[in-house]
């Protein structure tokens, strides 16, 4: 069966436990400005990470992929639920607490451009969490940095350039070089792949898969590509309207989807079928998506070798016009 249960089989290895997880945004109204209803982000999430693994969290965009990546981080407080990090609830600490943990969890984030501070080197960058943890002297630290730039494809040389410098793919890389500063256990990364181009997609996800191999990454992968979620996550998580609806292997979940919602998302990829065809006398384009047929209005030829609708307006403007022409010559006295 694709349906998985979200109780974990061993808790020795799992890392990541979250159970009954919500997030509401509250609407602020009137002339008081109270909260008249709720945004209902994640509503009641259960799932589990093992220690190791790839989770792929995949839905439409605005269905809570992100927010519940960044509840898990304690970026957002959960409005109710329990999420257990390395066996210690996170949700129960103060922020000073939360601020020692963050050393074992990191984020990738989506947008390539807007995480980086244009302000900074990218030396400072990457070595800013090495600081604030005080993992080393001012000379340690130039050393890692330049070994985590190393890791991640990058020249050592380039750490005294600007994060405008860059592409988008290398822009990327930095952003992922910041967040395995720290050696962290578990990485969500935000869509990391989005924002870039379909080549460089391929090496940003091999450089995350050879990363995991090298520390023992776990990760948590949010992402609407069904293809790039299907490559790198051991197992799939299919969010809608904010609720887990289907858990599974990646391979069970492709193979056999039981979610009425899970097939949708599945049976919305598109491919390519060919080139339209276009018969005598008649023009007809049609796009096969699956099951779904978009055909465009028929186009017909008149005998004037001029293209008009298959319904009869432009004839009868046409024919109008002609009638006004012959009334215009009667009123000048022209007989032909």
């Amino acid at each position: 069966m694709a349906q998985e249960t979200t109780t974990p089989a061993t808790t020795g290895t799992t890392l990541v436990d979250v159970k009954g997880l919500k997030v509401y945004f509250p609407i602020k109204g009137g002339i008081f400005n109270r909260t008249v209803a709720n945004v209902q982000a994640v509503d009641g999430v259960d799932l589990f990470i093992r220690r190791g693994e790839t989770l792929g969290l995949v839905g439409e965009s605005g269905c809570g992929k992100s927010t519940t990546g960044r509840a898990i981080l304690q970026l957002i407080k959960p409005t109710e639920g329990s999420v257990v990090f390395e066996g210690e609830e996170l949700t129960k600490l103060s922020p000073g607490q939360i601020r020692k943990k963050r050393a074992r969890m990191q984020m990738v984030f989506q947008d390539p451009f807007g995480s980086l501070d244009p302000r900074f080197t990218v030396g400072e960058i990457v070595a800013e969490p090495l600081k604030n943890f005080n993992r080393g002297s001012a000379k340690e630290i130039v050393e890692q940095v330049s070994g985590l730039l190393e890791v991640v494809g990058l020249n050592p040389f380039f750490m005294n350039r600007f994060s405008h410098e860059f592409s988008g793919g290398q822009r990327q890389r930095i952003g992922i070089a910041r967040a395995l500063a720290l050696r962290p256990s578990l990485v969500v990364a935000d869509e990391p792949v989005s924002a870039l181009d379909v080549s460089i997609q391929a090496q940003v996800l091999n450089l995350l898969q050879d990363l995991q191999g090298k520390f023992g990454l776990t990760y948590l992968f949010v992402a609407h590509n069904l293809s790039v979620v299907k490559h790198i996550s051991d197992r799939v998580a299919v969010m809608y309207l904010g609720r887990i609806v289907e858990l599974a292997k990646s391979e069970e979940m492709y193979e056999m989807p039981l979610h009425p919602y899970t097939q949708a998302l599945l049976s919305a990829t598109t491919r390519a079928v060919g080139r339209p065809r276009r018969s005598a006398g008649r023009l007809s384009r049609s796009w096969k998506k699956n099951s779904l047929i978009i055909t465009r209005p028929v186009i017909s030829r008149d005998k004037s070798n001029s293209y008009i609708s298959s319904g009869s307006s432009r004839r009868l403007m046409r024919e109008s016009r002609r009638r006004r022409a012959i009334r215009w010559r009667a009123s000048k006295g022209f007989t032909t």
